[in-house]
């Protein structure tokens, strides 16, 4: 594709879409905005089945269905019949969990529900560092919640065994960070003694350098910077190339992120195509290009209720957002995004 030939500023509706099914969360993770924005109520972050089906049933080429924002998935009161709707059009759907909810009775539902995928993020291989980071509601760790998610991934594991099925694909997810990045290699040695599919490792996510140093994200913005593996690459190497020598050593499948700057070799291709091929819906019906914006005051392009999916995809506030990409002159809050730079 060439800049002027391809990449077309009004797509076909996309394949694949991601929506938050509920802004309400249950725990306060230290690099999630959850925890630096005011708390959302499980009633009012729901998003409804009714709006949920509108959405979905009017994009007829759907063929990937992602049910996750910032909040707990399966805190969604209708989260099963979304996940059975979808794959009843065999649309595959799958989600991203904390897993402290991720009980014996959710894992049977799940795996009878033909669940496409279920990733459970784990951000240490300790109780200690987990704990550390991902916090209870009360911005405090919550103890014995390391070991309730390694039984709970276990119990998944052994119900879709017990089924004799191949889904969902079950993944560990880490988020690298300072203060976790020595425990990688043992996280992999625990991803193999619980026989999870795969270990996918990501840096953080946005750094927020698009935003006011004394604005409402200061708090979110000051914890990236000191986290990051970016601010010196070379001392964090050494963590990853002994949890790729213990994934080649244990036979688990490993995604490492890059930890410089990477810059796309066609010249010609969008440093981002996300809004060409996929979409981010929050919970309250705002249409973003995508789920590393975090924040509704970020490149929303259009509201559900005020127009149609359709409407908004091909509306001016996405062509004109689209055009930046195209011709390298991305949105402010893209510069600061890990995947537009190539290190997620």
């Amino acid at each position: 594709m060439t800049r002027t030939g391809g990449y077309s500023l009004t797509p076909p509706l996309p394949a694949e879409l991601q929506v938050e099914v509920t802004g309400s969360c249950n725990l306060r993770c230290r690099m999630c905005l959850v925890r630096y924005a005011p708390a959302v109520g499980r009633a009012e972050g729901a998003l409804s089945y009714e709006d949920f089906r509108d959405l979905v049933d009017g994009l007829p080429e759907l063929t990937r269905l992602t049910l996750q924002g910032l909040g707990e998935p399966l805190l969604a009161p209708h989260l099963l019949d979304m996940v059975r709707h979808a794959t009843t059009r065999g649309v595959e759907v799958g989600f991203n969990t904390n897993g402290v909810l991720l009980d014996r009775r959710w894992a049977r539902d799940l795996v009878a529900a033909g669940t496409g995928w279920v990733h459970v993020s784990l951000d240490g291989a300790t109780a200690a560092t987990y704990e550390d980071v991902r916090h209870g509601g009360a911005f405090e760790p919550r103890p014995g919640q390391f070991d309730r998610v390694v039984a709970n991934l276990r119990a998944l594991l052994a119900e879709r065994a017990a089924a004799g099925a191949a889904r969902p694909v079950v993944k560990l997810v880490f988020v690298a960070m300072r203060r976790n990045i020595a425990e990688l290699p043992d996280l992999v040695a625990l991803a193999a003694d619980l026989g999870v599919d795969e270990l996918w490792v990501q840096n953080l996510s946005h750094s927020f350098s698009d935003t006011d140093p004394a604005g409402q994200y200061a708090a979110i913005r000051r914890y990236a910077a000191r986290e990051s593996l970016e601010t010196d690459p070379a001392l964090f190497r050494g963590s990853f190339d002994a949890a790729a020598a213990v994934a080649a050593a244990r036979g688990v499948p490993l995604r490492l992120p890059r930890l410089a700057e990477h810059v796309p070799a066609d010249p010609d291709r969008p440093g981002c195509t996300w809004p060409w091929q996929s979409a981010y819906v929050t919970h309250r019906g705002e249409v973003q290009p995508c789920c590393m914006v975090m924040g509704s005051d970020r490149a929303t392009l259009g509201r559900l209720g005020a127009g149609s999916f359709a409407d908004i995809w091909h509306g001016e506030a996405y062509r004109a957002f689209r055009a930046g990409l195209r011709d390298h002159r991305p949105a402010d809050v893209c510069r600061g995004c890990a995947m537009y730079r190539g290190v997620f």
